[in-house]
Formats: structure tokens, C-alpha cells, sequence
């Protein structure tokens, strides 16, 4: 018979803490990356999936923090690219304008 010892000074972690952990993260870089819609897009995504799937962990505000990051961070970059998108169709934007002439 086989008995397990363990430390007493070690703490096993709920599983899906690391997703909020990651979904702050992500977030917090989506809200910087939301100047460049071809990347903030992608990253506030995934970090609003990890933080949605991080609901069900012991890091429960973590968790939330990160899906009110990533949602901002979304929200800005969809309206970044929709401006972008209007002044390219439009012919008013600066770039766009200095790659036709």
C-alpha cells in the first residue's frame, strides 16, 4: 500500500485559472494593439473566448476583467477600421491617397 505526502506549503490551482490570467493579458494588449485592426481583432478575440471560458475557474474576477478588456479593446478596433474603411472608400484618406497618386 502506497501512501502520497504532500507539501503543506503547496496549493493546487482550480483548472482554467490560467485562461483568465491569459484572457487579462490579452485584453490588456488588445487595448493597445486596437491602432492596428489586422491585429487587435484577433487578440481581443481569443482573449474574450479565454476570458469566457475562464468563468467557470476559481479566478472568477479575473476572469471578467479580462472580458471587459477584451470588449473594449473590440469595440475600439471595430470602430478604428470602420473609419479607416469609410475614408479609404471615400478617397480621404491620407495613405490610400499617396498609394493611387
Amino acid at each position: 500500500m502506497e501512501t502520497s505526502v504532500t507539501n503543506p506549503g503547496t496549493s493546487v490551482e482550480a483548472p482554467g485559472g490560467g485562461k483568465a490570467t491569459a484572457s487579462v493579458v490579452l485584453g490588456a494588449i488588445g487595448l493597445l494593439a486596437w491602432f492596428i485592426p489586422l491585429f487587435g481583432a484577433p487578440i481581443t478575440i481569443v482573449g474574450l473566448i479565454m476570458g469566457i471560458k475562464g468563468l467557470k475557474s476559481a479566478k472568477r474576477g479575473r476572469a471578467i476583467v479580462g472580458i471587459v478588456l477584451s470588449v473594449i479593446g473590440l469595440i475600439l478596433t471595430v470602430i478604428n477600421a470602420g473609419i479607416g474603411a469609410y475614408l479609404g472608400a471615400t478617397g480621404q484618406h491620407p495613405i490610400v491617397n499617396q498609394i493611387l497618386n
